[in-house]
């Protein structure tokens, strides 16, 4: 088989001191932290698009990245090198997972038939190729957005038969990630949204985005799959408004339509910030309402108003997504997938590489970081004590449900003004540089 990245040899843990910009410094998948290998606690998975097929093209300029798994007339040839390369850079990096979309693995044909035929074909020898590697798929999705059929929607567009060729689509990715033994599925609402009011009824456009996630819940079983479904919240771009804005917003759209047993969210650091929160916010609200299901790792640049997709070297917030992460439970079938693209100058194959070493010491680092905060209880005890009155009795018989106004009324009658506490902010930033410095 040929060898599309020659250069790289496997890249190894090396220790911190370490000056091999092929090797990890901080990233030792069999180190055991709160009694998970780093491995089992991260859950790498490399995404198909961007690292694969990202050309570095972007809306003033053409492709910068030339590679050798993409340079044949045949695009089955392209589809066919790409898989191979695909699986010698996921070995060589040292990631147990993947993730797809359909058109990223196989390219569309002149019919859905014929475009399902190329998908098989790809898919059996991805199948072939994760046996002899032992790397599993993440999660599979699809792609309902690039298509020009699609410039009004998937799922929300005004054409019902739009709508059925998107369904379609839907159904042949998830019966896909079954076959790969895909450990979720993800929907991500790349078009569904609008531009304009003026030509929009919002409330018809929900309703059917139900109709067809209600439709492949009942798919998924009829087909036997036991992966999680899960949605990924995005605010805008490319259209000005996204029905799955943020986390918050995907919830109240879960719970209207009685889908809320059925979904996780699938949360993206750049989406986050696009919605004017930041990433933690976002991982925290789905703790709080047991909706965390996997995470897509990248960071923005808050001086861009974009989605930039740049890889995560961040240990700020690294370490406060694992310290949200490891406080509700970790991982079970989502993990850490890099949803990243290098920059248009990065024109190298091995710069690949760079980025997904990088990100995967950074963490590495953070989890170590946040495992350690979370032993000490260095900001934990701080929050029982600003919350400790609510373990008393007064606080406890409001929290059962069990106090009405008069009984507010009556206690601050008999107790007077209440009495502050400070929130320490500054005591606990500072507390928490201490632990990443």
């Amino acid at each position: 088989m040929k060898e599309f990245f020659p250069e790289v040899e496997k890249i190894k843990y090396e220790g911190k001191d370490s000056k091999n910009p092929l090797a990890f410094r901080y990233y030792n998948p069999d180190e055991v932290v709160m009694g998970k290998t780093l491995a089992e606690h991260l859950r790498f998975a490399v995404c198909y698009w961007h690292t694969f097929k990202g050309s570095g093209a972007d809306p003033f300029g053409g492709p910068t990245m030339i590679r050798n798994y993409n340079n044949s007339s045949d695009p089955m040839q392209v589809a066919e090198d790409t898989i191979e390369a695909a699986f010698e850079f996921f070995t060589k990096l040292g990631v147990n997972f993947w993730c797809f979309h359909d058109r990223d693995i196989a390219p569309e044909a002149d019919s859905l038939a014929e475009t399902n035929a190329r998908l098989d074909k790809i898919v059996a020898k991805a199948k072939k190729l994760q046996n002899d590697t032992g790397i599993k798929l993440l999660w599979g999705t699809t792609n309902a957005f690039s298509h020009r059929r699609f410039l009004a929607g998937a799922g929300t567009n005004p054409s019902p038969e739009v709508f059925a060729y998107a369904a379609s689509q839907v159904k042949k990715a998830m019966e896909i990630t079954y076959e790969l033994g895909g450990q979720g599925y993800v929907f991500w609402g790349g078009r569904e949204g609008y531009d304009t009011l003026l030509n929009t009824d919002m409330g018809r456009e929900l309703d059917h985005l139900a109709m067809l996630l209600k439709m492949a819940v009942e798919h998924k079983k009829n087909i036997g799959f036991k992966g999680q479904l899960l949605i990924e919240p995005k605010p805008k771009e490319p259209t000005k408004h996204q029905y799955d804005f943020d986390a918050g917003n995907c919830i109240a759209f879960l719970q209207k339509y009685g889908l809320v047993e059925h979904f996780k969210m699938n949360i993206e650091a750049n989406h986050a910030t696009l919605a004017g929160h930041d990433f933690q916010h976002e991982l925290a609200l789905c703790t709080a309402n047991g909706v965390l299901g996997s995470v897509d790792a990248n960071r923005g640049d808050m001086l861009l108003g974009w989605d930039t997709d740049q890889f995560p070297t961040n240990i700020y917030e690294t370490t406060l997504a694992m310290y949200t992460i490891l406080k509700d439970g970790g991982f079970t079938t989502g993990g850490l997938n890099f949803d990243a693209k290098l920059r248009r100058q990065s024109i190298d194959p091995v710069d690949l590489f760079y980025a997904h070493v990088g990100s995967m010491d950074s963490f590495a680092r953070g989890l170590k970081i946040a495992a350690k905060m979370l032993e000490d209880g260095a900001l934990e005890n701080e929050i029982k004590e600003r919350y400790a009155g609510w373990d008393g009795g007064f606080g406890q018989k409001i929290e059962k449900g069990n106090a009405t106004f008069e009984d507010m009324e009556k206690y601050i009658l008999e107790n007077g003004e209440p009495t502050l506490r400070s929130g320490r902010q500054e005591l606990l930033e500072n507390i928490l540089n201490d632990y990443i410095c």
